[in-house]
């Protein structure tokens, strides 16, 4: 593989790795943000 390719390989893992770190802290707030309405509503 040619260092232009790896570049264009890096540049697509990095930007999914971002993408997929987000979408998880997404999912971490949801739970969170469940979680903190039903403490709420039971009390």
């Amino acid at each position: 593989m040619t260092p232009q390719e790896e570049q264009i390989v890096r540049k697509r893992q990095k930007s999914r790795a971002l993408i997929v770190a987000l979408m998880l802290g997404a999912f971490v707030l949801l739970i969170y943000g469940i979680s903190i309405a039903k403490i709420a509503a039971g009390s």
